[in-house]
């Protein structure tokens, strides 16, 4: 259950009700005073939640790097946060962007996956290092910019990043996910 607290719109303050409507505009399965995902913990903060808006729009549907290689490094952060709502709404997202089910599946249950794509690869080792060295190698900077660029790779880069705020506000608020889906990892109790 959620640690959110559940209210209604009609007791949002009028800049909650800005963001909302700006937010839910488009989504399915709103309700009163619920989006779902992190908006509702955004909603919270609205000038805040507007530029986190704003910014997880624009990694999502405006930057250089293949939508593909996006969506491997938000499953791959949502994976090392065991983040269930992160998970639940990407992996979709990433089958119909391109991603092998063989590469979901070995990254949702923490393994390397074996890439036939070089971007996969490159996407897998930079994200692979920051999660787990805090830093990225020479060797796979260099042949990440030299797929990438460096425009791309600072996309990559910042696109984990964000999605690990997004995954530590999931998990925080123990955000559910919808009635009846299932969870994708085990869940604390």
């Amino acid at each position: 259950m959620s640690r959110l607290t559940r209210r209604s719109y009609a007791d949002f303050s009028d800049e909650e009700k800005v963001l909302f409507d700006k937010i839910a505009k488009g989504r399915q399965g709103v309700t009163d005073g619920h989006i779902g995902g992190p908006f509702d913990i955004w909603v919270l903060s609205p000038e805040m939640g507007d530029r986190l808006n704003g910014l997880g729009g624009m990694f999502r549907f405006r930057t250089a790097v293949d939508r593909r290689y996006i969506e491997l490094a938000i499953l791959m952060i949502g994976a090392d946060w065991q983040a269930q709502f992160e998970w639940y709404a990407h992996e979709p997202m990433a089958r119909q962007a391109g991603l092998p089910d063989n590469v979901i599946a070995s990254i949702k249950a923490g393994q390397m996956p074996a890439f036939d794509d070089r971007g996969d690869r490159l996407t897998y080792a930079v994200c692979h290092e920051l999660l787990t060295q805090r830093q990225v190698s020479a060797a796979t900077f260099a042949a990440a910019v030299e797929f990438f660029g460096e425009r791309g790779v600072a996309e990559i880069i910042n696109v984990a990043g964000f999605y690990t705020m997004v995954c530590m506000s999931l998990n925080t608020f123990e955000v559910d996910l919808p009635a009846g889906a299932e969870y994708p990892f085990p869940r604390n109790q």
